[in-house]
């Protein structure tokens, strides 16, 4: 894989992830994008945190992935290229952000759960402290740092996402992943969350001494998952 850093004397300089590290397979890229910054700019404000846990929604045969009923209208970024974004509005409420993952025409993308913010915490706390309809308005203020970004809702209301980033390419300087060296100690594979049906794939990963992880945690797997049918080593 490319490398993703570059150096200039005793200067680093962080670049965004290549399109390559995207086109692979997906559980490949849910592991790998643990540890990684996700930046969004936004009318001139940068917002940026450390991705802490994810999830994978794998084709056509994954009942919990948008790609389940074949291709449609609102699936579409998921068919694509990777290296893309696909957000979508769940229950008419929060927007999810996803990176399209695979090669185009092998519908599959990871949502992006939980974030450790870095950088723009005051314009977060601004943002989870505005009304929106579903929520329950709390203070900025009386959210620790950690919960600023806990679950792909709160992730995206914190970062100024909306169904404007959807089709946006991670190459780009609008939303894009990047690599900052940072470690998070040990990940795990565990039941995805949220969803009704496909809860037999463990394919939430998520760094395990997060304190901004989903609070369900339970079975975590010691192995890496592999897809339905195909034997783990």
């Amino acid at each position: 894989m490319p490398s993703v850093t570059e150096w200039t004397g005793d200067q680093i300089r962080f670049v965004k992830l290549p399109r390559e590290f995207y086109d692979r397979p997906t559980l490949d890229v849910a592991r790998d994008l643990i540890g990684k910054v996700l930046v969004h700019h936004r009318r001139g404000v940068a917002t940026s945190g450390v991705i802490v846990e994810a999830e994978a929604y794998i084709g056509e045969s994954d009942p919990a992935c948008h790609a389940a009923p074949g291709p449609t209208r609102r699936n579409a970024p998921l068919y694509g290229p990777p290296g893309f974004t696909y957000v979508y509005l769940n229950y008419g409420i929060h927007c999810l952000v996803n990176v399209v993952t695979e090669s185009h025409g092998r519908p599959a993308a990871v949502l992006i759960r939980a974030l450790e913010p870095l950088d723009g915490i005051s314009i977060m706390r601004k943002r989870r402290a505005r009304a929106m309809k579903g929520r329950q308005v709390r203070p900025g203020r009386a959210l620790a740092d950690h919960d600023l970004c806990r679950g792909p809702g709160n992730l995206t209301m914190a970062m100024g996402i909306t169904l404007a980033e959807n089709r946006v390419d991670l190459l780009g300087n609008r939303l894009f992943v990047e690599d900052r060296g940072i470690q998070v100690g040990r990940v795990v594979w565990g039941p995805r969350v949220g969803i009704n049906v496909g809860t037999d794939r463990h394919w939430r990963v998520y760094a395990l001494e997060s304190e901004a992880v989903s609070p369900t945690r339970s079975s975590p797997l010691r192995r890496t998952p592999t897809l339905p049918g195909i034997k783990s080593s």
